[in-house]
Order: structure tokens, then sequence, then C-alpha cells
């Protein structure tokens, strides 16, 4: 067993925005870590001399506080009861979307100047509805994912301080994933994969087929199976009904969309839309999606060591989720930029390839950032492990080096 891994990321956005009257909310896959969160930075007010009784931390899920899950107005009573009597009172809700009505119970909270509220949640539902209609303009959303590679590096040489590579430790992440729990399974694969598929089962369940009112699981799980398969390809509505025919399943369109935004909303697939990078807008009729969790998808579809590029594409966007948070699919006349982030002058664009060794894959990557006009930074991520190497100014770095490096 391993002690609580920090979070640094984390806690700096919960740092940024302490004390200020908004509603934190967290929100992310089950099981990628949110409770965690709150409990470190429970402990770094502890640590900074914030006295206990300036602590309230429910978990809604606890059948311990059962009849404060039923009425939401039994948990802003309790709440209110249990109010430090000087200093601000840090109140911590955990999957508070389990109780009726929360965001009238956050509402009235936020009144009052004594409180700083957290909540978290596992679905995007959360922020959906009245809570946004209700609370609008006045909480922050802050969006966790499971563990990032230098922090799942951070905890496999907690646990074994052996001279561990980078990339044997890379092997490791693509195979099992980032999800907190598994650095106490690796590398018992079985457990691991048994673990996994109980976390995709739930978040099926409790957050897809019971919200979206899902006839027929199976052809939900056709779906998710499709999107993992699929991960890095552009995807339609068209390809997806296309892909299942061929599986024997005919769901409409319509189902298959409220599907695809059921997975979305549970934080299980992100979706990337294409971008004009001459035209300044988006692009329909396609999109790419991308698995919360290499190992969720090696836990459903399977581990061979194959189609390895569109693993690496994969954690390269999570990480710029992480780091940017608006991340687009490029589209030039001359091909395809795999990510563009930000706008204006704060534009950067990436490729990626797991290996540019070949001189004609090499000219296929360049070309579509060569094509490009402007002087916003340009890089191309790789797992050859060579020097930094610059293209006319288009930077070939080891993708491994910049996931571990501080953002």
């Amino acid at each position: 067993m391993y002690a609580l891994l920090s979070r640094p990321e984390g806690l700096a956005m919960l740092r940024r925005w302490r004390d200020r009257q908004v509603i934190k909310v967290i929100t992310g896959v089950r099981r990628c870590g949110k409770s965690t969160l709150l409990t470190l930075f429970q402990r770094e007010l502890l640590a900074e001399g914030v006295p206990a009784a300036n602590i309230i931390a429910l978990a809604m899920d606890d059948l311990a506080n059962a009849e404060l899950v039923t009425n939401h107005k039994n948990l802003h009573d309790y709440i209110i009861e249990n109010l430090a009597p000087t200093g601000t009172t840090y109140v911590f809700l955990d999957e508070v979307q389990l109780v009726e009505h929360y965001e009238r119970m956050a509402d009235s909270l936020l009144l009052r100047a004594n409180i700083d509220l957290y909540i978290t949640g596992s679905n995007a539902s959360l922020l959906s509805g009245e809570l946004a209609t209700l609370l609008s303009g006045r909480y922050v959303e802050l969006s966790l994912l499971p563990l990032s590679f230098a922090e799942f590096v951070t905890g496999r040489r907690q646990q074994n301080p052996d001279d561990l590579s980078l990339t044997a430790l890379y092997t490791e992440y693509i195979r099992y994933g980032s999800f907190p729990f598994v650095l106490n399974l690796i590398p018992d694969a079985v457990a691991v994969s048994d673990y996994l598929n109980g976390i995709l089962d739930t978040v099926l369940l409790k957050d897809v087929v019971i919200r979206q009112q899902v006839s027929t699981a199976a052809a939900l799980e056709d779906v998710v199976r499709f999107l993992f398969h699929n991960i890095g390809n552009l995807t339609s509505l068209r390809r997806v009904s296309a892909g299942l025919e061929s599986a024997g399943r005919s769901p409409s369109s319509t189902t298959i969309d409220k599907y695809i935004s059921g997975l979305t909303s549970a934080y299980l697939c992100y979706p990337a839309r294409r971008w004009d990078v001459k035209g300044l807008r988006y692009l329909t009729g396609s999109e790419k999606y991308y698995v919360v969790d290499p190992g969720l998808r090696a836990a459903l579809v399977g581990f061979t060591g194959s189609d390895t590029g569109h693993i690496l594409e994969n954690i390269v966007f999570l990480e710029l989720v992480r780091r940017n948070g608006k991340v687009r699919v490029g589209a030039v006349a001359s091909g395809e930029i795999d990510f563009v982030v930000g706008d204006g002058a704060d534009t950067v664009y990436y490729q990626v390839c797991e290996t540019l060794r070949d001189p004609a894959t090499l000219a296929r990557e360049l070309k579509p950032l060569l094509a490009l006009r402007d002087h916003h930074p340009k890089y191309l991520l790789t797992l050859d492990q060579n020097p930094p190497i610059s293209h006319d100014g288009i930077l070939q770095i080891s993708c491994l080096d910049w996931l571990m490096a501080q953002p």
C-alpha cells in the first residue's frame, strides 16, 4: 500500500480559488481521485493552522449520511448548525449530485460570507439544468483527470525506488492505466483488469444507463467498444452506425448520439472538434474521441501492443486538457494538425508520432506545420529518444520528457 499520492495540479487549482466567494465544483470520472484531492486539501488547511472545527467534510455516498442525502434541507441545516463560531468554515461535499435539489442548498450556503464551499460530482449533469441557471457566474469548475504520467511515475518510484526507466514506466502506464488505486495492484494484470472493468461497469450503469434511460445495455457497450477502438480517428454518427451494423446491431442515429452524449457526460470519453485553422471556425460532420484512461481501454478491448501510435496521441490529448483545457484538431489545406490549443497570441500546435526515424514519416508530419505562415510555437512529440531537433522552427522533442516537464 502507498500513502496518499500528491496531486499538485489539482491542489494548485484549489489554492487558486480558496476563500473566493464562488462554489468550487470538482468534476471527473468516478475513482479518478476527487475524494483524495479533497482529503489532501483538508490536510493542507490543517497544516496551515486552520482549526479542525472549521472543516466540515461529508461523503454523500456514505450510508452514515443517508438522512442528509434524502433531504437537501436536512443537509443545509446540519451544515449551518456545525459552522465554526469564528473564521471561515470550509465545507466539502463529496458526490453531491446524490442529494436531490442540492443546487438549492448550495445557493443558500453561498449567501454566507463565512463559508467556503467545495463540491464534487461524477457526471457533467452536475453543471447542467438548475445548478447552471441558479448559480450562473457564482461557481467555477475544476476538472480532474486520473493520474498524469508524471504523477504515475512519482507513485511508482515511491513504491519501487529502483532505477525504473521512463520507457518501462510508460509501458506500464498504457497497459495498466492511470486510476490512482491501480498503483496498489501493479503488476497483477488480472487484478488491474478486474478493478478497471468494475469502474467501467459502475460508470455505465449509474452515469449512463440510468441517467440516459438506456433500454439496450448491449448496444451501449457496442458504442463504447467502437469509440475505444477508434481513438484518434475521425468519427461521425454515420460511421458509428455503420460499424454497429456490421456487428449485427442497428440503433438509430438519435440513439447513438444519446449514448455518446452520456459517455462524454460521464467523463469516459472526451471529444475533440475539428478547427479550421485559417477560417478560425469549427467544422461540422465529424470529430475525434479520446478515452479518459488507457487502462480502461485495455481492459475492454485488450492490450496487444498494437495501435500504440493512437494510444500516445490519446495520452498527449489528456495532458493538453490538463494543462490548457481547450484542445482542438487542426484542419489545414495540406493535411491535419493533431492538436491546436489556446487562442490568438497563445495558440500552440502539436503533432504526435510514435517514431520519426523514417524520412517519409517525418516529411508527412512536418507538412501541415510548415504550411502555416504564423509565428506560433509548433512541436513534434515522439517516443524517439533523441535530443531536441529544430526543423525550420518546428521543435521535435521527446514526448516522455515533455510529459514529465512541469506545465
